[in-house]
């Protein structure tokens, strides 16, 4: 049982973090660089993609391919040329390199060549009642089923068939699927629904959710892990349970704790 001071700390904080200020810092920033649609949905999965480690390098190595995207990456990558492609292999964030982004800029070729919008990709092949896992699951298999996906490009997509808890993609979903008046996240999915997201758990979130005693600890931050969470930040937000992740985050990173 939660109590009732901790629920208040949550939902306070949760107000708090999700304003239009968060935007600079964070991730979430580089698609809001953009206006486009398409434009938005890439900008923010390779943000999404990129987003382990110091956050000030995240956004410095996402800005750099949206330059070499020529900050219009829809039109970039359905109109690209060889020569354009050349350019790319010697991008480079992490373990993320040059063959990885020139898979991913393919399968987005293809893909917006038949459909308007990038949330086609995570529903295909899916369940009617939209289930958050099965579409991941699909997400997977869709690129991985590709005759040209790379061996090494594998560990850059996570699937809960894997045991992962796909902090990254979730935190994609949150993006694309959440709305409101405060501006950070962009709602512009509308056949997932919030209610259906499960929450990005990285080890902020997780340091959180320790320190307010909202699960028993644990060293394995899975899947189940993350489904477990959510279902405890339902029972406060029905409807909406991953706006708690602006607290569970941000009161972590922001040394509410320390």
């Amino acid at each position: 049982m939660i109590s009732q001071n901790t629920v208040d700390l949550l939902l306070e904080k949760a107000d708090f973090y999700n304003q239009y200020s968060f935007i600079e810092k964070d991730p979430v920033s580089i698609p809001h660089l953009f206006s486009k649609k398409q434009d938005i949905e890439i900008a923010g999965f390779f943000a999404a993609m990129f987003a382990w480690g110091n956050r000030t390098q995240i956004i410095k190595k996402s800005k750099e391919l949206m330059n070499r995207l020529d900050n219009s990456p829809h039109d970039f990558i359905l109109n690209a040329k060889d020569s354009d492609l050349k350019s790319l292999q010697s991008f480079k964030h992490r373990t993320f390199n040059g063959i990885d982004l020139l898979f991913f800029i393919d399968f987005f070729k293809g893909h917006f060549s038949q459909h308007d919008s990038l949330e086609d990709a995570f529903l295909l092949g899916n369940m009617p009642e939209n289930n958050v896992k099965s579409n991941l699951i699909n997400f997977y298999k869709t690129l991985s089923q590709k005759d040209y996906f790379p061996a090494r490009t594998a560990k850059h997509i996570a699937s809960p068939a894997k045991g992962s808890a796909c902090k990254r993609l979730n935190m994609y979903l949150r993006w694309m699927v959440r709305q409101d008046k405060k501006g950070v996240d962009f709602g512009i999915w509308n056949r997932l629904k919030p209610s259906q997201l499960v929450i990005p758990v990285d080890l902020h979130v997780q340091r959180s959710i320790s320190i307010l005693k909202l699960a028993p600890p644990t060293k394995n931050i899975n899947w189940n892990y993350a489904e477990t969470i959510t279902n405890i930040l339902k029972e406060l937000v029905p409807k909406d349970p991953c706006v708690l992740d602006f607290a569970l985050f941000g009161m972590s990173i922001e040394g509410y704790f320390d």
